[in-house]
């Protein structure tokens, strides 16, 4: 996510970005112009966080992103910068109430003489809302014209039949994802599943007793399985916007398969003590509202079932019988998201305010 959120101050304001990651490995995959310390991607500069933490010039504005905690010696720079910088503490993405009354407050640091504001995303106007670039819609429809056919054939995968449901999967480990997969076998529709490289990859090799890697094949009765290389963000859109339902995780793709405007489902970072769950439970409580009853019961049910709260392979049928009207309300949710915050935007001009306030 802040890859993307990079970008898309670059895009929209020309600003100069710089982005520090400590997970080097897993950025050159994800941007495969990340082939040293300091190139740039999509006008963004990439550096590596390492220990000790290299010496640089702050920013006008600092963000520090999900707790990682800014190390002492670029607070002390940033201290000594005068005017100081903007200092924002990105805060995770929430449905949750107590959201609207955090965003945007002050918190006074004992060891800087300025202070960090937190800032959140959210679904809500008295948040910092989602990140959308410029041009989102137009290239997803632009590429949704094509059959789903033609873009799986260009990445070595044929459509069984022309009534297949085709599904994507990327989450965190499922205990319960056998007897899932099971279900899918010995339907009576056929489901063609495809899985990015990495974790779900391994698990759903394992439940079907194969080692699956990239390219990999199989079919097992009605289920058909597809595992597809690691791919960059634009290549992960693409994904979903080709895919009848997609089963995500964590933030960055729950945004994504929201603006895909298709049926999906969100396999939530699990936290101590079961915390996720209210999490969970408030952001279906909006996604949910407008749904006739049957179809909120069944969403409800297997969402929760995907989280760990009952049995996805039990509650699949009543969720797959409802996916027509859930691509409908994926549509108007995606419309009711375009209406409010975009992210970028409300970070753009809450730090002018403040640069322009203490400058």
């Amino acid at each position: 996510m802040c890859c993307r959120l990079a970008r898309t101050l670059v895009a929209r304001y020309g600003i100069e970005a710089r982005i520090w990651v400590d997970n080097w490995s897993t950025l050159a995959r994800l941007c495969p112009e990340a082939v040293q310390d300091g190139a740039v991607a999509a006008g963004v500069e990439l550096r590596h966080w390492t220990e000790p933490f290299p010496e640089a010039e702050p920013g006008n504005v600092v963000i520090e992103a999900f707790a990682c905690e800014l190390p002492t010696v670029h607070v002390r720079a940033m201290a000594a910068r005068k005017p100081s910088p903007v200092w924002i503490n990105f805060e995770y993405l929430s449905a949750e109430d107590w959201v609207r009354t955090c965003h945007g407050l002050p918190s006074p640091r004992a060891e800087a003489p300025f202070v960090k504001y937190f800032f959140f995303p959210g679904f809500t106007k008295g948040t910092g809302g989602l990140i959308r670039e410029p041009g989102l819609f137009v290239r997803r429809d632009r590429e949704r014209r094509r059959p789903p056919a033609n873009w799986l054939r260009e990445h070595g995968v044929t459509l069984p039949r022309e009534d297949t449901l085709i599904v994507s999967l990327f989450s965190y480990e499922l205990p319960r994802l056998p007897a899932l997969l099971d279900c899918w076998r010995t339907s009576d529709h056929p489901l063609l599943l495809l899985i990015p490289e990495g974790r779900a990859m391994s698990a759903v090799g394992t439940a079907l007793g194969v080692t699956l890697k990239a390219g990999d094949q199989l079919e097992r009765d009605a289920l058909r399985v597809a595992a597809l290389p690691f791919t960059d963000q634009d290549g992960y859109d693409e994904l979903l916007w080709h895919c009848d339902l997609n089963l995500v995780r964590g933030e960055d793709s729950f945004v994504r398969a929201q603006w895909a405007a298709r049926p999906f489902v969100w396999h939530i970072y699990p936290q101590k003590d079961d915390i996720h769950h209210i999490k969970l439970e408030a952001f279906l409580g909006i996604y949910g509202a407008k749904l006739d009853m049957n179809a909120a019961e069944a969403l409800m049910a297997f969402w929760r079932a995907w989280n760990g709260r009952g049995d996805p392979a039990a509650t699949w049928p009543a969720f797959a019988r409802v996916l027509p009207e859930l691509e409908r309300h994926a549509r108007n949710w995606c419309t009711h998201l375009d209406a409010g915050p975009e992210l970028s935007a409300s970070l753009w001009r809450f730090c002018r305010h403040i640069l322009e306030k203490t400058g």
